[in-house]
């Protein structure tokens, strides 16, 4: 279910944001990078018994780039807080996919008061910037800029990085190659090569002091978010559950179920519906 988008201008981008408006405990939920909220949706259990927010994030699915530079976790994170207040949500749970995951672990490290629980989706990021899994958005990136859309297509192809993608994770390689076909892929680039050298902000030290309820979701034959980034995280985190689940690249219809009833069940066991706000 995805539910009609409202727009929230900041700055001088209009951003679409999903509400289901119902349900609790209400959760922030984030796409991942170039994705947008029908991703979300195939990720997150909704439903009735909780109510879901998702901000599309500058220049990804319908939003607006608008002309504030750079773009930045920090930037996305504070697009969804504001999204947040305008829905009046006080407090609520945080989480996303990949870069989604890293605005929920920044909000839930830089907001205490606001984020009751957190749930990090194949996350990318662990503790530093510019991650080595990183690199090839920024290699798409440069390439995007700086040559006709088809040659930099062709020449991402045939480069070393696609051909270790292509057997070691076909489900990235197919991700970064739809990159090229984007309507919007010079902005896009920008915000490829920028996310690409940032991270959520957090550090180790400030990872152990999270008191909240945690979920970390991770899988393998997946270059981009190393199921050793997501083990990190829940060996960081106190108390954190961590649940590995099929692969995307092996069966993307179990790899999606798997994510839904794990998100499910932590808020089912961690969260009284009847106390969120």
């Amino acid at each position: 279910m995805v539910a009609a988008p409202t727009i929230l201008l900041r700055d001088d981008a209009s951003l679409r944001v999903f509400d289901t408006g119902q349900g609790r405990p209400p959760v922030v939920f984030q796409h991942g990078l170039g994705g947008d909220a029908a991703q979300v949706a195939q990720n997150f259990p909704d439903g009735p018994s909780y109510r879901r927010l998702t901000v599309e994030c500058r220049a990804q699915g319908g939003s607006g780039a608008g002309s504030k530079r750079p773009f930045s976790i920090e930037m996305f994170a504070d697009d969804v807080l504001a999204a947040a207040d305008a829905a009046g949500l006080d407090r609520f749970v945080a989480g996303g996919i990949s870069m989604g995951a890293a605005i929920a672990l920044r909000l839930a490290a830089r907001h205490p008061d606001r984020v009751t629980g957190l749930v990090l989706v194949r996350p990318a990021w662990a503790f530093d910037a510019a991650s080595q899994n990183m690199r090839p958005y920024v290699e798409v990136a440069e390439l995007i800029r700086g040559r006709p859309l088809d040659d930099a297509r062709d020449a991402f192809a045939a480069s070393a990085t696609a051909a270790r993608f292509r057997i070691e994770a076909p489900d990235n390689l197919a991700s970064l190659l739809g990159f090229f076909a984007r309507a919007n892929a010079n902005v896009f680039a920008e915000v490829m090569r920028a996310i690409a050298n940032d991270g959520p902000g957090v550090t180790r030290a400030a990872a152990a002091g999270l008191a909240l309820p945690t979920l970390v979701i991770g899988s393998g034959i997946d270059l981009v978010h190393p199921l050793a980034t997501a083990r990190s995280l829940a060996d960081t985190i106190p108390n954190a559950a961590f649940v590995e689940v099929t692969p995307k690249a092996t069966d993307k219809e179990r790899h999606f179920a798997e994510i839904r009833a794990a998100i499910g069940g932590f808020l089912n066991t961690n969260f009284d519906k009847q106390d969120q706000s």
